[in-house]
């Protein structure tokens, strides 16, 4: 099958090119699917597509036009596509469900340990000269109330090294992980999860039900100083909110590697250039605020993963297969 492949980097190229072999005709594009890129899928038969690609229900209509069958997302989160558009134009969209939930889970716990201890700014102090410690004065994680928001595959292995820390856990999910209350999690509603924890951390997908989950409302019923952690989706967090609430010290720590406008800045070197979101600008003048740019999933052996599921995702569907990771309207 001939597959656009949008949104490459030269670890894409490597990671499914070595998934792919010669199953399948991979061309690789460097530039986003959105628009004004959509005609780059002429000839092709399907594309594959990242979390920072736009597919709207306009690109939609323009693929099939273009004769495109398939969206084959490399990623777990499908928002970014328009699935009501994709089902009506007759597209199959496939996802990646699950690729490793220990690199995502890590990179949140070590979001966690660099927030509380400082470590961005030690850093930045010791390569300067400068050995204070006044300033970095952390706390013991363990005995700290942390609150999990979703308990899917990432959710429950986070639970999984917090219990190693000593950490008492809560947990809310429509559905819960038995697996998680088997080992201590405690199950609750949000309002209560909010107002107990000591660290919250969000491991849940971005639905229209739960956008903007933490919003003003919803901050104002946590502990003072509490350590907010974000490796899901940006648009989980209401980002204005966070801001008022870091700077009245509602929030003693943020950790994101998520933002609700990402997609016009992550996944680019813009060292050079002047970002012009104010609202991203103003989050790092905070000293308690670390970002990065959506790399907890970026680990070897999450793109092993995602290539080989990604691969065999467009091979089911050249061959009429079972399409157990098809993305299908739920609301």
């Amino acid at each position: 099958m001939k597959v656009a492949v949008f949104s490459t980097r030269n670890y894409d190229r490597e990671y499914l090119s070595a998934a792919n072999g010669s199953r399948h005709e991979l061309h690789f594009f460097e530039p986003h699917l959105d628009e004004q890129t959509a005609g780059l899928a002429a000839g092709f038969s399907a594309v594959c597509v990242f979390v920072n690609d736009s597919v709207t229900g306009k690109v939609i209509s323009k693929l099939r036009l273009l004769g495109v069958g398939l969206i084959a997302l490399r990623c777990a989160g499908y928002n970014n596509v328009d699935i009501t558009a994709a089902e009506t134009h007759g597209l199959v969209v496939l996802r990646v469900p699950g690729y490793s939930p220990y690199a995502v889970a890590e990179h949140a716990i070590a979001l966690m340990l660099a927030l509380n201890r400082n470590l961005h700014r030690a850093y930045n102090r010791v390569r300067e000269g400068n050995f204070a410690l006044d300033g970095l004065l952390g706390f013991d994680l363990h005995g700290k109330t942390v609150g999990i928001i979703g308990t899917g595959k990432i959710g429950t292995v986070v639970a999984d090294i917090l219990r190693g820390f000593g950490c008492p856990t809560l947990a809310f999910d429509p559905i819960p992980n038995e697996r998680c209350r088997s080992s201590g999690v405690r199950y609750m509603n949000l309002d209560e999860l909010l107002a107990n924890s000591d660290v919250i951390t969000l491991h849940c997908p971005l639905t229209p039900q739960n956008k903007h989950i933490i919003d003003a409302a919803a901050l104002r019923k946590m502990k003072s100083g509490v350590m907010l952690i974000n490796t899901s989706r940006g648009a989980l967090i209401d980002t204005m909110a966070v801001i008022e609430a870091l700077k009245g010290a509602k929030i003693g720590y943020l950790g994101l590697d998520v933002y609700e406008e990402e997609e016009q800045i992550f996944f680019e070197d813009r060292s050079g250039l002047i970002i012009s979101d104010d609202v991203f600008s103003r989050l790092l003048t905070f000293p308690n605020v670390i970002i990065t740019g959506h790399q907890a999933f970026f680990t070897r052996e999450a793109l092993q993963k995602i290539a080989a599921t990604t691969v065999a995702n467009i091979t089911d569907f050249e061959h009429g297969g079972a399409l157990e990771n098809r993305v299908v309207q739920d609301w």
